[in-house]
């Protein structure tokens, strides 16, 4: 199934790491919302792309958004992962893969390892009204999303 800019996002509620659901449809309830897909806590590349949205946290809530990540990881190593890096936004648990699939954002096999049903590096922002505004999936692990590219797309969300 191919997510793309224009449709409806694909509704999801997860666990966050205080054993919370979260949902999709209540978030854009709010505000904007930007879905961060990363491969594995603890990775460089993942702690470098999660960091960076800390970073410019204030940026994201004077755009009115609000930031989501979501691994395969359990809740309870990315509790841990978002104690370490200070990561002031929920980290989601598709611990069964369910949502993952759902935005085809999924690897059959990570290029890394071998690993079979891990996460691609995807980043959705998604509209008040639950529409994608901006999709971006990652073949290459290594790579982070184009940051500038989602403010960019969240500035225009507020007009």
């Amino acid at each position: 199934m191919s997510v793309e800019v224009g449709q409806q996002a694909p509704e999801f509620t997860l666990f966050n790491t205080e054993q919370k659901e979260v949902s999709l449809k209540d978030l854009t309830s709010k505000s904007n919302v930007i879905v961060l897909f990363f491969p594995l806590a603890f990775t460089g590349v993942c702690t470098q792309e999660l960091c960076s949205a800390r970073d410019d946290i204030s940026k994201y809530q004077k755009l009115n958004a609000t930031i989501v990540g979501i691994s395969v990881d359990s809740l309870f190593t990315l509790g841990k992962f978002r104690e370490e890096q200070k990561l002031p936004f929920d980290l989601l648990s598709d611990f069964n893969k369910d949502v993952s699939r759902k935005y085809n954002s999924l690897y059959d096999e990570f290029p890394l390892f071998g690993l079979k049903g891990v996460t691609k590096r995807s980043a959705f922002v998604v509209d008040k009204q639950g529409k994608i505004k901006y999709a971006e999936i990652l073949a290459d692990p290594g790579k982070v999303p184009d940051f500038a590219k989602i403010k960019e797309v969240l500035e225009q969300c507020e007009k």
